[in-house]
């Protein structure tokens, strides 16, 4: 086992180090993902392990509770009504991508649903699970939509010259070995509590919390040195792309190539609902991009960092998106699912 793990480990850092002579952007994260996709396909034998992902993920949270100064968080809190506007949209979009997988994917209602809903892939399929949907192909919807959302959008932005409007701020603070130190203590007990309570992305949001809490009162113990930022980068790079293997696109063709339809709509109608955000607030355009691109937690907020496209607001959108979604997903699957089901008796009568 430890070679399938050193392989899948080599494949992804070569992919990245090959991303950055490409000068393709986010190169630590699309080029380790591209590339263990791709040699997964080929039917490479290698393989990631749920640590490599929690770290990666540790690594996000971490690093992006620092943008969290007093500033900042007054700053967001202005923002809560485009937040919200934010939530709706998600539930609508996951309405939207149920509507065309149930007719055009040939599935049932509750998979289509779960597969569709913009959240966490994880929470999606347990949710599914609990509510006897088809849990393979809820989960490989997801793993298609996540590595259609963080490789496109990157490219979607150098192609249309879309630099960055937000300025870093680890630049401001200075490497101490003791705060580093505390920090990972700190903020690895809030995640392994996070985990322990079953919360949703446990690894990003424990340590997300504990660096709000630090540098939202003026305390900053550390800042994470670009090297751990791109080891980061790589390990969820390399995890997305380990949910791929040679029969992916064989399970269900048309299934995903519905998946891939709903999920380029979704991409153009992100765009379309920032657009008009942008005009009524004063929130650069490529971060209302980010915030409500149907993408994760970690994957959306390692763009907006990298590319210097706000991340703490591209944050703020997506962790409260997530936890509307995660509350109101089942409820409205069973409020849909009853008021179909006489609609669908009636509709057989009257045929």
């Amino acid at each position: 086992m430890f070679v399938k793990y050193l392989t899948g480990f080599l494949l992804a850092l070569s992919g990245a180090l090959v991303a950055v002579w490409l000068t393709i952007p986010l190169p630590w994260l699309i080029g380790s993902l591209l590339f263990t996709a791709i040699t997964k396909t080929a039917g490479v034998n290698s393989t990631s392990h749920t640590v490599f992902r929690n770290i990666g993920q540790w690594v996000i949270g971490t690093s992006l509770g620092l943008y969290f100064t007093p500033e900042v968080l007054a700053i967001i809190s202005g923002y809560s009504p485009f937040i919200f506007a934010g939530m709706v949209f998600a539930i609508l979009l996951g309405i939207n991508g149920s509507l065309i997988l149930r007719k055009w994917g040939h599935v049932d209602f509750k998979t289509a649903w779960f597969a569709s809903a913009i959240g966490g892939a994880s929470e999606m399929a347990n949710l599914a699970e609990k509510n006897h949907a088809r849990t393979d192909l809820v989960a490989s919807a997801h793993s298609l939509r996540m590595i259609m959302v963080v490789v496109s959008i990157p490219f979607a932005f150098k192609f249309l010259n879309i630099s960055g409007n937000y300025p870093g701020t680890e630049a401001l603070y200075f490497f101490n070995t003791s705060g580093f130190f505390k920090l990972i203590i700190l903020t690895s007990i809030t995640g392994l509590i996070f985990k322990k309570l079953s919360l949703p992305n446990p690894w990003v949001l424990g340590p997300l919390l504990v660096t709000i809490l630090l540098t939202g009162n003026d305390t900053i113990l550390t800042y994470l040195p670009n090297e751990i930022s791109k080891l980061g980068q790589l390990f969820i790079g390399w995890s997305l792309g380990d949910k791929f293997g040679p029969d992916f696109f064989k399970k269900a063709p048309r299934y995903l190539s519905v998946v891939a339809i709903s999920n380029t709509l979704n991409l153009i109608l992100a765009f379309g609902f920032s657009y008009l955000l942008f005009i009524i607030s004063d929130i650069p355009f490529p971060t209302l991009v980010l915030g409500n691109s149907p993408g994760g937690i970690a994957e959306m907020a390692i763009t907006a960092k990298v590319l210097s496209l706000g991340a703490p607001v591209v944050t703020a959108f997506h962790v409260s998106r997530m936890v509307f979604v995660l509350l109101t997903t089942s409820p409205l699957y069973h409020f849909f699912e009853k008021h179909l089901k006489p609609k669908t008796s009636i509709k057989r009568r009257i045929d």
